[in-house]
């Protein structure tokens, strides 16, 4: 470069120069986390700490939250049922439309059905009831389904089973069955799907978000708590 000259405005950064901050929105493709063998094995898993936890399941009752929670209390029904001859197979439903907190931002919903298992005579009292759900996220879903069961009986135990917690909790919600801890950003989905609800293989899925922005609620459809 001759003297006096001077660099142009487009000049790239120096080498070895620390990066600016960076305004491009997050990119990238979609990274499978579980397979159809792992989410197998991670139900399993929670099967038997279910039965340690609570030195047998007599008085465990599996209520999943729509959607893909209730096919996952359905699996966790089976495998207690082989491993404790005393849990009957049953499960049931609990939907938590009705208690949500976003009413007001999305009034428009489709309310589900709360199915209780058949032996229990319509009331929770008593059991130890473990809710099942697919993604812990930020802990509302669970909050509104706590309120749900309120008006169902006064359970003895109540215990949260979550085949992924992908953290950013914003209310003190602890699970106390975990398929898989995965850390993630804000600005990525978690997708599970289901053979039994969606149609294809069993998978974990992260994605980006299209804008890069801190993702919003997620749908039920997008198989991850709102």
């Amino acid at each position: 470069m001759s003297p006096g000259s001077r660099m142009p405005a487009s000049s790239t950064t120096p080498a070895g120069a620390p990066a600016g901050p960076s305004t491009a929105p997050s990119s990238g493709p979609d990274r499978t986390v579980l397979g159809e063998a792992d989410i197998s094995r991670a139900l399993t898993r929670i099967a038997h700490e279910v039965v340690e936890r609570n030195r047998g399941a007599a008085d465990v009752v599996l209520l999943g939250i729509p959607t893909r929670g209730v096919q996952l209390a359905r699996r966790l029904a089976e495998r207690l049922a082989q491993i404790e001859p005393s849990f009957d197979g049953e499960f049931g439903t609990l939907d938590v439309t009705m208690y949500r907190d976003d009413l007001r931002r999305q009034p428009t919903r489709a309310v589900g059905q709360t199915v209780l298992p058949g032996s229990l005579g319509g009331t929770v009292d008593d059991k130890v009831v473990v809710l099942v759900d697919d993604v812990l996220f930020s802990g509302r879903t669970i909050r509104a389904a706590l309120d749900a069961l309120n008006d169902l009986g006064r359970p003895r135990v109540v215990q949260l089973a979550a085949l992924v917690d992908r953290g950013h909790r914003e209310l003190p919600i602890r699970a106390d069955y975990v398929g898989k801890n995965l850390p993630t950003s804000r600005t990525e989905r978690v997708r599970v799907r289901l053979a039994d609800v969606d149609g294809v293989p069993d998978s974990v899925v992260i994605s980006p978000t299209a804008s890069g922005s801190p993702s919003g609620p997620a749908s039920d459809q997008d198989g991850g708590e709102r």
